[in-house]
C-alpha cells in the first residue's frame, strides 16, 4: 500500500503541473478590427441590381473587377494579367492573373468573368453602349477570353473599371447567370474581405473577415487598383442613424471612423486632438425625378422646378462649413474636372420663383400629386428632402413628403407603379465625383432610352449625342459634342444638380491612410 502512494504523488503533481501551465499560458490575440460607422444601412447585397452607394460599397468589399481606376482615375489591370487589342480597336483579348480564387476556395475561370461582364452589361449604360457598338464576349480558356466590336470603342477599359452605379464586379458564373430582375442574395467573391452572413444584423452591424484565398496584385493600393491586400482580420461596419451616438463612440474610442460626418460636427470635430477631419472627394446634391408618370414626365414641368432651385440654398441647409461647399456649378459633370463646361446653363443661374411658378403654370401642370421621397437617417439627406419640400410648395406642386430611412427608399424607389398607387415622384441623393463626371459615367446622363434606373430619363437625341462623344476621337470635336451633349441636357433635365460640396470623413488619429479614402471606403489601404 505505502508504495502506491509515490505514484499517486506523481499522478496529482502532473495534473498540478497541467493546471499552472494552463493558467499561465498567453492568451490568444484578439482579431485586429477596424470599426467603422457606414452611411446608410445594408439591405440589398447585389452590386449589380441596385445603384445605392452602400450596396457598391459592400460590392468592393467582397468582389473584385477586371479593371479599376487608380487614385488618378486612370484605369488599371486588376484581376487582368495582360490584354491585348488590334490596331482598329475592334478586337481584345485579356488573360485573368493565375491563382484567383473565390472566397470558398474555387478557381475564377474566364467563364465567370464573361457571364459576369454580361450580367453587367444588361443594366449598366456603359455596358449598355459596349453592347451598342456590338460587343461579342467569348471564352477562350480557363484565363483568356475576348471580345469583339462591329464599331471602335475606345473606352473599353473605363468601362470595365467602372468605379460607381454599377461597378463590373466578377461573381461565379452560375450567379451572374441568374434573373436580373431581381437582386442575388448569395454572396460569394474573390475580393479582399469574406462576408460573415451569421453576424449579420440588418439595422445594426455587417462584418467582414479578411478572405485567405485573396491573391493580391504586386502593385501598391491605388484609389480601387492595386493590392487590396489588408492588415485587419476584421472589419464592422456598424450602422448608427443618431449622429450623438455616432459622434460620442468616435471620440471615445469605441469606433475608428466615421464615414459621413453630420455638417454639424465639423467644426466642433476639428478642434478634438483625437481625431482627424477629412474632407472626401467632390459630390454633387441631386433631385431624381420618376419620369413614367405625371407630373415629371413633361420635361417642361422639369425645367421650371429646375428654375426655382438655388444651389447655394440648398447647400446651406446640409450645414456644410463655407470651405467645404460651392455657392454654384453650372456644369452637370464636377465643377473642376476635365469636362467642367457652363454650356446650357444661362437660364438656370439665377433662381427665380415667379418665373418657376409662370412655367409651371405654362407647362399644363394639372396639379397631379406629387410623392416626395424624404430621408430619415441621413442628415445631409433629410436637410436637402426638406428644403426641396418647401422649394415645390413655393411654385404651386401639390406635393406630399414621405419619410423613410435610406435603405427604405433604395426598395421603393425600383417601383414602376404611379405615385397614387404607392409608386414615387421624386427623392434627393449625392453622387461622387467620378460617377458623374462625363456622358457615360454619370449615371443619370448616361441613361439611354430602356435603361433600369429609378426614374427611368429617356430622351433619343442625348442617346445619340452620347454615342458620337464616344466615337469621336479628334478632341475638339469631343469637346464641342460634350457641350452640344449638356446644352440637351439642360432643355430636358434627366435630373436636376442641387450643388456641388466635399462632405467629411472623420477617423482616430492612429488610423493610418484614412485620408486616401477615394469616395469608396477603401479600408484595405488603412492600418491601426
Amino acid at each position: 500500500m505505502n508504495r502506491r502512494i509515490p505514484a499517486r504523488l506523481a499522478t496529482i503533481g502532473v495534473l498540478l503541473l497541467g493546471t499552472l501551465l494552463a493558467g499561465t499560458a498567453p492568451a490568444q490575440t484578439p482579431p485586429k478590427t477596424l470599426r467603422f460607422v457606414a452611411h446608410a444601412d445594408l439591405k440589398i447585397l447585389d452590386p449589380t441590381f441596385t445603384t445605392a452607394y452602400i450596396t457598391r460599397n459592400f460590392g468592393y468589399m467582397v468582389y473584385d473587377t477586371l479593371f479599376a481606376q487608380d487614385e488618378k482615375g486612370q484605369p488599371k489591370p486588376q484581376m487582368v494579367e495582360k490584354y491585348t487589342t488590334s490596331k482598329d480597336g475592334k478586337e481584345w483579348s485579356f488573360t485573368l492573373r493565375p491563382g484567383l480564387k473565390f472566397s470558398d476556395g474555387s478557381a475564377v475561370t474566364s467563364a465567370d468573368a464573361v457571364a459576369s461582364i454580361q450580367r453587367w452589361s444588361a443594366r449598366d449604360t456603359f455596358g449598355g453602349a459596349l453592347k451598342a457598338a456590338g460587343a461579342e464576349w467569348a471564352v477562350v480558356d480557363a484565363r483568356s477570353f475576348r471580345l469583339k466590336l462591329k464599331e471602335p470603342f475606345g473606352m473599353v477599359l473605363d468601362a470595365l473599371a467602372k468605379p460607381s452605379g454599377f461597378p463590373p464586379v466578377v461573381m461565379p458564373e452560375r450567379m451572374a447567370k441568374l434573373p436580373t430582375s431581381s437582386p442575388i442574395n448569395e454572396v460569394l467573391g474573390s475580393g479582399p474581405f469574406v462576408f460573415k452572413r451569421d453576424e449579420w444584423r440588418p439595422g445594426n452591424k455587417v462584418v467582414f473577415v479578411k478572405n485567405p484565398h485573396y491573391v493580391a496584385r504586386s502593385e501598391p493600393a491605388s484609389g480601387l487598383a492595386g493590392s487590396k491586400k489588408t492588415t485587419f482580420d476584421r472589419v464592422e461596419w456598424l450602422y448608427l442613424p443618431d449622429a450623438n451616438s455616432s459622434i460620442a463612440a468616435l471620440k471615445k474610442g469605441e469606433v475608428d471612423i466615421v464615414e459621413q460626418v453630420p455638417p454639424d460636427y465639423v467644426t466642433p470635430l476639428r478642434t478634438d486632438s483625437n481625431v482627424k477631419v477629412i474632407a472626401g472627394s467632390a459630390q454633387q446634391a441631386q433631385l431624381v425625378m420618376n419620369q413614367l408618370h405625371p407630373p415629371f414626365n413633361n420635361p417642361k414641368v422639369r425645367q421650371a422646378l429646375l428654375k426655382a432651385v438655388s444651389q447655394e440654398r440648398f447647400n446651406a441647409a446640409m450645414g456644410y462649413p463655407l470651405d467645404m461647399r460651392m455657392t454654384y456649378c453650372a456644369t452637370y459633370f464636377i465643377c473642376g474636372s476635365v469636362n467642367d463646361t457652363p454650356a446650357g446653363s444661362e437660364a438656370y443661374r439665377t433662381p427665380d420663383v415667379a418665373k418657376a411658378k409662370q412655367m409651371l403654370a405654362e407647362s399644363g401642370y394639372k396639379g397631379e400629386k406629387v410623392v416626395l421621397l424624404m430621408t430619415s437617417d441621413v442628415s445631409y439627406l433629410n436637410a436637402l428632402s426638406l428644403t426641396m419640400l418647401q422649394t415645390m410648395r413655393s411654385i404651386g406642386l401639390n406635393v406630399e413628403g414621405l419619410t423613410m430611412d435610406w435603405s427604405s427608399i433604395g426598395a421603393r424607389r425600383a417601383k414602376r407603379d404611379a405615385p397614387e398607387a404607392g409608386g414615387w415622384s421624386a427623392y434627393a441623393t449625392v453622387a461622387n465625383e467620378f460617377a458623374i463626371n462625363s456622358p457615360i459615367t454619370s449615371t443619370y446622363l448616361s441613361a439611354s432610352c430602356g435603361n433600369t434606373l429609378p426614374g427611368w430619363p429617356c430622351d433619343k437625341e442625348l442617346d445619340e449625342l452620347r454615342a458620337a462623344w464616344i466615337r469621336e476621337a479628334v478632341p475638339a470635336k469631343r469637346r464641342q459634342l460634350l457641350e452640344t451633349f449638356q446644352r440637351r441636357a439642360y432643355e430636358v433635365v434627366p435630373y436636376i444638380n442641387l450643388g456641388q460640396y466635399s462632405p467629411a470623413v472623420a477617423a482616430r488619429k492612429e488610423i493610418k491612410g484614412a485620408e486616401k479614402m477615394w469616395g469608396v471606403p477603401n479600408v484595405w489601404i488603412m492600418d491601426k
